[in-house]
Parts: C-alpha cells; sequence; structure tokens
C-alpha cells in the first residue's frame, strides 16, 4: 500500500513531540505516545505509537528546539551567555540582508554592489571585535594596571592583587604588562568556545543514491539527474557548511583583536615616552608587526578564501602568518613594556594618578584626569568611523558603489580636518580659535549621507512586490539598520563594563566628575544615549499602544456591522477584534516603527560621537542648568548600562527555560541565530546548520528506499509552522528536483512576504518565492504548496506567490455549537493542524502524492 508521510516542523515556541503529533491522553490515561524513531535527544523524529505501518498518512514530528530552548540543565547557563554575543549575531545577520546576492556565490564580484556591501559589513564585524578587545583592555590596562594605584583600590580586586602597589611594579609600564593579560585570556576564552560550536557546520547532509532498475546488459534505464542551475542562494551546497571558512575567519577574528589590545598600551608609551635606543628598536618593529596585521585583515575579509563557504577544515597559509604576524607583535610589546623606561623626558610616574589621594583628595593631582594617554581619543575615534562605516553600508546596498564617495569623503575630511585644527597643516592657514574637532561632525555626517538620497538601484530583473506592505524594508538600509542596532547593543555592553568596573574599584567614580579611577569620555555620553533612547522607546511604544487601539476599534466596527449580534457574540468581537488588530499592527506597521526608531538613533548616536570627540565634560557643579540635568541624566544611563549584560544573560536564560518569555523575545533571538556565521565567526552557532542538513537527510532517506522496504514513503507532505516554514523552504531549495517532485510542501503561521521577503530579499523576495513555487511545480502543472493563514494570527499572513493561499476561519464560531458549552478558542498562531481547512487540504494533497508523483518502480519504456 502507498504511503505518504506528513513531516511537521515546529516553529521558535518549541512545542513538544506529542503536541506536534496531536496527541491526547485517553480516559484512562492509554493514549498514543510519541516515540523516537530517528535522530537523537537533542533533534529527533518522533511518531505516535499507536500509528500503523499501514496507515495511508503517517504523522512525524522534527523537535530541533533543544538547540535553541530546552529542558532545565546546566548547558542553559552556557547557552545563555550567548545573549551576550547578541551584536554579533545582529552583525552576522546584517551580511544576509543585502540586496541582488547573486544565486551562485562564485559568480559574486568584490566591485559589485553586493560584493562590496559585503566587504563593509565584514569589515564592520571585524570592528566590533576590536571593540570588545578595547573595552576589555580598557578594564586590564586602563583602569586596573594604570589608574588603580591605592592599596584601598587594589582590594577591591577579587584575589591578591596588592602587590601591583609595590614600587617595583609601579615603574615603568610593568603592570601594563600584566593587565594586558586579561583581554588576550577573554579572547582565547570566546576563541575556544566558539571552536568547539563550529559542530554544526561540520555536519553534511547525506546524498542518498537514486536506486534505479539496472537491465541485465548492466547499463542504467536513466541517466543520472543533471543539476539544476541556482536561482537561489539557498541551492548552494555549501551554504550550511562553512567549518573552513569559519575557522580561518575566527582565526583572524582573535589576532585582530589581541593586535587591537596591544596596541593600546604600546600607543600609550609612544606618547609619554618617545622611545629612543634599545626600546626604539623593540617599538617601531613592533608597530609594523601590529600594522600588518590589520592590513591583512582588511584585505582578507574580502578575498574569495574567507568570504566563500567551503567545508574544508585547513587553516591556510594567510591564517597561519597572520597568527605568526600576531605572536611576534605580542611578544614586542610585553617586551617594550616590562624594559625600564628611557632616559630622555618626564618620568612615567607624573602621568600616572599620585599616591595618596584617599586621605588627600585635594592633593596635586588628585583632582585631574589621569587615565591612559591616548585611550580616550582611540575610543571616541572607534566609535566615529563605525558610524561612517555603518553609513557607507547602507549607501551601497541602497545605491551601489556610486554611492560611497560620500561617506569615503567623510572619512578623509574628519582626520584632515581634526589636525587642521589640533596642529595645522603644510600650506594652510591656522585654524579659527573657535573652530573644534567637534563641529565636523555635523558636516561630514551630511556628507556620509548624501550617498542614500541617490536614487535606489533596481534589480536586474524588476519584479512586483506580492502584495501589500511585501516590499523592501526600510528604503534598501536594512543591513546598515541591523548591524546598527547589534553596534548599539556592544556600546551598550561596554560601556556598562567599564562604568561597572570604575564603580567598584572606586566607590565614588562618576564618569562626570572628578575620580581616582575614570572610564572613558566615551562612557558618558553613552550613559546620556542610552537614557534618551530609552525615553524614546517608551514613546514608540505609546504609539503602538494608540495605533493598535485604532485598529482594533475599526476591526470591531466590522465585526459588529450585523445589528442582530446578542450581547455574547459582541463580547466575542471585543476578543477577535484585539487579534485582528495585532495581526494588521506586526503585518503593516512594524516594519515602518522600526525603521522610525532607526532614524531617530542614528541622530541621536551622530550628535553623542560630536560630543565624544569634543573632549569635554559638563560639570556637575556648573552653575549652569543644563550642565546638571545632563550629568544627572548621563548617571541614570549609566546606571542602567552597568547592569544590562546582566540584565540580558537573565534574559536569555528565561528564553532558554520559559515559553511564554520564549515566544515573545525569543523570535528575535531565532531569526538571528538562523542564519550561518558567515559574516562574524564568534557569533553564537547557527541551529539551522544542523536543523536543515537533518530534514534533507530525512526527507530524501525515505523516498530513496527500495520498492519494498517496510519503511519507504510515496510522498511526503513538509509541515512547516512559523519558523519551521523557513526551515523547510530551505530544506526544499536543497532537495534535488527528483526527490522534490515527490514532496508537498505545508506552510502555515508564514513569515515569508512580511518579514523575511522585506528584510532578506536575496532569499525571500518576490522573485525568489516565486522561484521556490516554480520548484515546487509538477510536470503536470500542479504547485507543490498550500500556505494556511489567519486574520487573527500576528505572524501569519497569505503569500501569492503562485503556490495556493487557503484561509483559516479564527474563531470557527463566535458562541458554542454542536452541543457544546464553552466559546470555540480563538487559536491565532498555534493548533493550524486541528482546522478543519488543514484536513481537507492534507487528503487531496495525499491522493495526488499517491496517484500523481512519479515513483522510482514506475520506468517509461
Amino acid at each position: 500500500m502507498e504511503r505518504v508521510l506528513e513531516l511537521r516542523v515546529h516553529g521558535v515556541s518549541n512545542t513538544p513531540p506529542d503536541q506536534l503529533l496531536g496527541l491526547r491522553a485517553g480516559a484512562n490515561g492509554d493514549g498514543g505516545q510519541p516515540a523516537l524513531v530517528a535522530g537523537g535527544q537533542v533533534t529527533g523524529f518522533y511518531r505516535s505509537t499507536t500509528a500503523g505501518r499501514d496507515d495511508p498518512i503517517i504523522v512525524e514530528a522534527y523537535s530541533w528546539g533543544q538547540l535553541t530552548s530546552g529542558a532545565r540543565t546546566r548547558r542553559d547557563v552556557e547557552r545563555a551567555l550567548w545573549t551576550l554575543m547578541l551584536p554579533f549575531a545582529l552583525a552576522n545577520v546584517a551580511l544576509h540582508a543585502r540586496a541582488s546576492i547573486p544565486p551562485d556565490p562564485d559568480q559574486e564580484r568584490w566591485a559589485s554592489r553586493s560584493g562590496i556591501t559585503a566587504w563593509l559589513i565584514r569589515l564592520f564585524c571585524l570592528s566590533l571585535t576590536c571593540t570588545l578587545a578595547m573595552t576589555v583592555t580598557g578594564v586590564g590596562v586602563d583602569l586596573i594596571g594604570w589608574q588603580c594605584v591605592e592599596a584601598d583600590c587594589l582590594g577591591r580586586l577579587p584575589g591578591p592583587w596588592e602587590f601591583l602597589g609595590d614600587p617595583w611594579w609601579r615603574q615603568g609600564t610593568r603592570t601594563l604588562a600584566l593587565g594586558l593579560l586579561l583581554p588576550l585570556l577573554v579572547l582565547a576564552a570566546i576563541g575556544l568556545v566558539a571552536f568547539r560550536t563550529y559542530q554544526y557546520e561540520a555536519q553534511m547532509p547525506a546524498d542518498p543514491h537514486h536506486h534505479a532498475p539496472v537491465p541485465e546488459n548492466g547499463e542504467p534505464a536513466e541517466r543520472p539527474e543533471p543539476r539544476e542551475p541556482p536561482e537561489n542562494p539557498l541551492q548552494d551546497p555549501t551554504f550550511w557548511n562553512g567549518e573552513g571558512q569559519l575557522r580561518r575567519a575566527a582565526v583572524l577574528h582573535l589576532c585582530t583583536g589581541a593586535v587591537t589590545a596591544a596596541a593600546i598600551p604600546v600607543a600609550a608609551v609612544l606618547i609619554m615616552d618617545p622611545p629612543r635606543g634599545l626600546r626604539a628598536a623593540v617599538a617601531w618593529p613592533t608597530v609594523a608587526l601590529l600594522a600588518a596585521v590589520v592590513a591583512i585583515a582588511v584585505v582578507a575579509v574580502a578575498r574569495p578564501w574567507l568570504s566563500r563557504r567551503q567545508g574544508a577544515t585547513p587553516l591556510g597559509r594567510w591564517s597561519a602568518a597572520v597568527a605568526a604576524l600576531t605572536t611576534l607583535g605580542l611578544v614586542g610589546t610585553f617586551v617594550l613594556l616590562l624594559v625600564p623606561e628611557g632616559p630622555a623626558g618626564e618620568p612615567l610616574s607624573t602621568y600616572r594618578p599620585p599616591v595618596g589621594c584617599a586621605e588627600q583628595p585635594e592633593a596635586a593631582g588628585c583632582r585631574a584626569d589621569r587615565s591612559l594617554p591616548g585611550y580616550d581619543t582611540a575610543t571616541a575615534w572607534l566609535v566615529a568611523y563605525q558610524v561612517l562605516l555603518l553609513a557607507a553600508i547602507a549607501a551601497a546596498n541602497r545605491s551601489g558603489r556610486r554611492a560611497l564617495a560620500g561617506p569615503a569623503g567623510g572619512a578623509l575630511l574628519l582626520p584632515l580636518g581634526a589636525t587642521w585644527i589640533e596642529r595645522g597643516l603644510p600650506g594652510l592657514p591656522d585654524a579659527p580659535d573657535a573652530l573644534h574637532t567637534w563641529m565636523l561632525v555635523g558636516p561630514v555626517a551630511a556628507l556620509a549621507g548624501a550617498g542614500l538620497l541617490l536614487p535606489r538601484l533596481r534589480p536586474a530583473v524588476p519584479t512586483q512586490p506580492l502584495g501589500a506592505y511585501t516590499d523592501l524594508a526600510w528604503r534598501g538600509c536594512a543591513p546598515a539598520v541591523i548591524a546598527g542596532f547589534g553596534w548599539m547593543i556592544a556600546v551598550a555592553y561596554c560601556a556598562g563594563l567599564l562604568y561597572w568596573v570604575s564603580d567598584r574599584l572606586d566607590a565614588s567614580a562618576e564618569p562626570s566628575g572628578p575620580s581616582r579611577v575614570v572610564p572613558p569620555l566615551a562612557v558618558f555620553w553613552a550613559g546620556l544615549a542610552c537614557a534618551v533612547g530609552l525615553l524614546a522607546l517608551i514613546g514608540l511604544l505609546i504609539r503602538v499602544a494608540v495605533l493598535l487601539h485604532r485598529l482594533r476599534l475599526v476591526e470591531y466596527a466590522r465585526l459588529t456591522a450585523n445589528p442582530r449580534l446578542s450581547a455574547h457574540d459582541r463580547r466575542r468581537c471585543r476578543d477577535v477584534s484585539t487579534y485582528r488588530a495585532l495581526h494588521r499592527l506586526v503585518g503593516e506597521h512594524a516594519v515602518r516603527l522600526m525603521g522610525c526608531y532607526a532614524a531617530f538613533c542614528a541622530i541621536l548616536v551622530t550628535l553623542c560621537c560630536a560630543a565624544a570627540l569634543s573632549g569635554e565634560r559638563p560639570s556637575p557643579l556648573s552653575p549652569s542648568g543644563w550642565q546638571t540635568a545632563i550629568h544627572w541624566t548621563a548617571e541614570r544611563g549609566d546606571a542602567i548600562l552597568g547592569w544590562l549584560p546582566v540584565v540580558m544573560a537573565a534574559l536569555g536564560l528565561l528564553v532558554y527555560r520559559t515559553d511564554s518569555v520564549r515566544r515573545s523575545v525569543g523570535v528575535i533571538w531565532d531569526v538571528c541565530t538562523f542564519w550561518p556565521r558567515a559574516a562574524h565567526p564568534l557569533a553564537p552557532p547557527s541551529y539551522a546548520e544542523r536543523a536543515v542538513p537533518e530534514l534533507q537527510t530525512r526527507v530524501a532517506g525515505l523516498l530513496a528506499l527500495p520498492p519494498h522496504h517496510s519503511d519507504r514513503m510515496d510522498g511526503v507532505i513538509l509541515s512547516g509552522h512559523s519558523q519551521g516554514t523557513v526551515i523547510c523552504a530551505a530544506v526544499l531549495l536543497q532537495l534535488p528536483r527528483r526527490w522534490r517532485m515527490r514532496t508537498w510542501f505545508f506552510s502555515y503561521g508564514c513569515q515569508l512576504t512580511r518579514l523575511y521577503g522585506r528584510v532578506f530579499p536575496s532569499y525571500f523576495g518576490p522573485e525568489r518565492l516565486r522561484t521556490l513555487a516554480g520548484a515546487l511545480t509538477w510536470p503536470g502543472g500542479h504547485v507543490a504548496w498550500t500556505n494556511f493563514w489567519r486574520d487573527t494570527d500576528p505572524l501569519g499572513w497569505q503569500v501569492s506567490a503562485g503556490q495556493r493561499d487557503v484561509p483559516v476561519v479564527d474563531p470557527e464560531a463566535l458562541h458554542p455549537t454542536g452541543g457544546e458549552v464553552a466559546d470555540p478558542p480563538i487559536r491565532s498562531h498555534s493548533g493550524y493542524p486541528e482546522a478543519a481547512e488543514f484536513t481537507r487540504e492534507r487528503a487531496v494533497v495525499a491522493r495526488l502524492l499517491r496517484r500523481t508523483v512519479p515513483s522510482p518502480r514506475q520506468r517509461a519504456g
């Protein structure tokens, strides 16, 4: 008897296998139970114990949720700590939000629109690693190794660190060498954890061979199936397997981070005591080695050996060369920091905070800012250039390389202008006294943003949207918006860490006032930006509430247009109108509201960059009221930032262990961790790199079994819910055509148009979804794809890409029917397989699969 398998794939809520299978306990507790038939406890395939081998339709559930959530285990803590890598994850997602990614990755050229945008995004990812390295270096080298000289300050450190107050350690820059170990250890720990997670990328799907009948003459009856030309990047066979690329990129990122950490104390030494003699023989080769690593990294992120997904694991000669140069540079750095200071110039002790400020705070030098020379300036300039890099990403993705003239001009104008203002330039008159560096930020930002005013490039094949609210998100600036949100979280993390450590080392530390341990000036302005950004976010939420209320009134008026409704039905209409209003709010307004908030944040960040480059700290003792207000607001913001990493880790733990939090917050996390780590190798692991190959292997394996095998299936209904829809689409694009022609796609709670299609147009845009529908079209003209949707589902919409859209009534009625006493439930985003429309469609599809789908046993001739 021919059989059809319905393979159900759940979404982000990690639906248990028994609920996926629709099992209910019997009156005596003897109902069917889910039984593992393939896979393991982390990712497994389950069937009901009551399912028979001769059933015409067999339901099987694929549970992948343990990759991102699950039981209360000690691994939950490790997984929760991955939420601290959310900035890396968002920056990695930005790479996949590019427009016009070619279907074949080998056809992408560096100078193309997508190629140069990819290079800029990978540079931005590299800068995020540098941000992490600079922050931890600030903790170990600046706050602890340089500013923490008092015995009571050293006593606040966990462990016996009082020996750092010894005169031998305080001489020269020896404490900096010890403080440099902290960022190097942190980078080593992150690299170790990241390398352990590359097992997902190491898993390749099995490729079951088609067992064609062989006649007596020994020649195959059917010719091998030719490979289809790719029409979607998801068809790349190495898309979900990039272990080699990741290992090479990880070496590059870790070495660049180590070089950035070493550059901070080296630059401080060059500023305080320009080396001569033996110190110069150590210092300048060390600087050359550190600069060489950065130069190689900037070039390497655009090279095919790093930008192409490959399954091979060797690191290659470039990775070995970068590692060797980094090792030599670190050796030179430690030698430079440990040798005695030079005989010329002022002693380095004059730059450090004096001892005794705890007892005599009014002593000479105790009120001065004695942070590590050059660290504040390096932090401010890194932030400024990251903002320019985000502007370049937006301009290149929107209008191509022609739009890069503005950001490139701004990147050149800013340092030249600052040099002219501070030191002067040959051949130019001196800058006016009233002109300051921070005043250049406005013109530079305007010049960099000019590229966004150019007309947006159109795709080579013009396509119409699939319906209302399915056009490109954020006017083609999606990569910059996503990476920008990740960058703001990274800055918030780093500023919070620096403020928290300085506050613990010196209880009187304030980023805006005099203290013995002072965090960088950028921390103060980050706190102010945090406070203002939170106020703006509260205003946005109020706007959302007002908009939701208006939509609810509109939907309620539609539902109650019939004057014969009872009072009970009107009460039910209020509940239904809330779900319908939420459906419209998410589908019609969510992307626009996020774009408005992103635009506000861009203006806020630009102003804060100007303030950080100014070098000014508003004094809380100033008679000017605005300075006092800014000081108070920034202090509150810094206090919030100090606890932000702890709050994010706790929220990550709740996402993994609490279903209610997971359904609301976990959506963002699962969207981020769906994509492979093709841009930032230190991001959290991608669950799809395991789920997609496993599903591909299972579907093809069951269809490839011999005709009389007891487990063989004649057709498969790949049934995906919510995020499972995206996973199933990726599986179908990886399947060979001979297996795809025996597969039908059920999607429900589908986000392929209003979310994925708008943000990731190169994978799920109008042209790509029509390609997916064409790939699922049988020779007879049937499009083997049915999409179910409800107008009460906030995450499920129509697709309209050529497949069949089936609306599902929800609720089934406003009042009890059929002898029931309870109102029919409003299922919203769940319970699609229990709907009558789903059951009818599945019966029709099962008949088509059993009757019309070609089978290996049916051979022409």
